[in-house]
């Protein structure tokens, strides 16, 4: 069974939301602007949530030392990448936190994933590529183009309760969801509800 990530939370209602069914993971977004949050409100969601799920902090290309204060505040548990980020920005950053490291790829291609499994990092989060985003297109991918490889991944991009039952038979390791549980911009419980127990029945 795979592992379920609410990406994408900013009110202390979406805390709540998920303090009631517990996603394994939630998301704290630190770039562009629809659901971009400050540290000091990250700061205040996470003392708000429950021990027991891990936050991710969203970054494209920051400057390392944002990333690690927010690591030492606690506000954050683990660092997502979704821009530009090489291995030696990677490199840097492990040097001065062990907090573990997702780095998306958008993809495109089969051949983009097997060549991102030299990336030195934790987990990969496979997105969908768009021209003019780093992510957060909520659009699919073909899920059949990804081919069997070592490093753990989660699977992010146009999931919705509709979706995810046949997102897990790629064998994910944690399915990333954010558009797919709002309505009208915002997280809505039920459907938070609702994606977490499709993944937990399957």
């Amino acid at each position: 069974m795979p592992k379920i990530k609410i990406c994408g939370l900013k009110r202390l209602e979406d805390i709540y939301a998920v303090n009631e069914y517990k996603p394994d993971y939630i998301g704290f977004v630190f770039a562009g602007k629809k659901r971009c949050i400050s540290p000091e409100l990250a700061y205040e969601l996470k003392q708000n949530l429950d021990k027991s799920i891990k936050a991710v902090g969203v970054f494209v290309n920051a400057e390392v030392e944002f990333i690690l204060n927010l690591v030492e505040s606690g506000a954050i548990d683990a660092i997502q990448l979704h821009g530009d980020e090489d291995n030696e920005y990677i490199k840097e950053l492990r040097s001065k936190t062990s907090a573990p490291i997702i780095k998306a790829v958008r993809v495109k291609s089969a051949e983009d994933i097997l060549v991102s499994e030299n990336i030195q990092c934790d987990y990969l989060l496979l997105d969908t590529y768009a021209d003019n985003a780093y992510g957060g297109t909520g659009e699919t991918f073909d899920w059949n183009i990804i081919p069997k490889i070592s490093k753990p991944f989660f699977l992010a991009g146009g999931l919705t309760s509709e979706n995810i039952a046949i997102a897990t038979k790629v064998n994910p390791y944690c399915l990333d969801i954010s558009s797919g549980v709002e309505t009208d911009g915002f997280k809505d419980k039920t459907k938070i509800e609702k994606a977490i127990k499709i993944v937990r029945s399957v």
